[in-house]
């Protein structure tokens, strides 16, 4: 049996993200979206029932400060006592795990989308997807992007306007373009 776009991105194979199952899953995120990013912040019960229906994880205390945006919320899983800075964005067509007590500043991006790099296949419109997993404890400093198959070890703290490209060990204070270890935490 053929395997369908949603399994093969999951999978990080070559997919079709104008699939009519993928798009009608953007659509619904887009409009729980644009739901929660026009809410109060006194409006706590709302926001909190608006997160529940769109990520496919929020633990307690998760705060995401709006304007937010993601592809799919399904495969974006936040820990306890997530904080997120205004404009943050993450591409979850894989499934972007961030454990508990993370700090993000503003703007930051975390991709889990990429594309084919030989732009003959590239043209043809297919896309890929890798997987992007931040231990607990982790500082993401504002206007950083995080790419597609990254890890970040728990406990480390990422520069402002870092581009994180590879794997981070735990408690390490990382920064640059791309980013690079400058000194261990512990």
């Amino acid at each position: 049996m053929a395997r369908s776009e949603r399994e093969k991105m999951l999978a990080g194979e070559l997919y079709l993200g104008n699939d009519p199952e993928l798009t009608a899953a953007r659509v619904r995120a887009r409009r729980l979206l644009r739901a929660y990013n026009e809410t109060d912040m006194e409006a706590a019960e709302l926001r909190r029932s608006l997160l529940e229906q769109l990520l496919g994880t929020a633990g307690p205390g998760v705060y995401i400060e709006p304007p937010f945006f993601c592809d799919y919320g399904t495969y974006l899983h936040l820990g306890a006592r997530v904080y997120m800075n205004f404009q943050c964005v993450v591409l979850d067509c894989n499934h972007v795990e961030i454990g508990d007590d993370v700090f993000f500043g503003p703007g930051v991006h975390v991709y889990a989308a990429t594309h084919p790099l030989d732009p003959d296949v590239r043209i043809l419109g297919p896309e890929s997807t890798r997987p992007v997993r931040i231990g607990a404890k982790v500082w993401v400093g504002g206007g950083t992007v995080i790419v597609p198959g990254v890890t970040v070890g728990e406990g480390t703290t990422v520069g402002a306007g870092s581009v994180v490209t590879k794997d981070l060990p735990p408690y390490v204070l990382a920064a640059g373009n791309p980013a690079r270890v400058l000194r261990a935490l512990r």
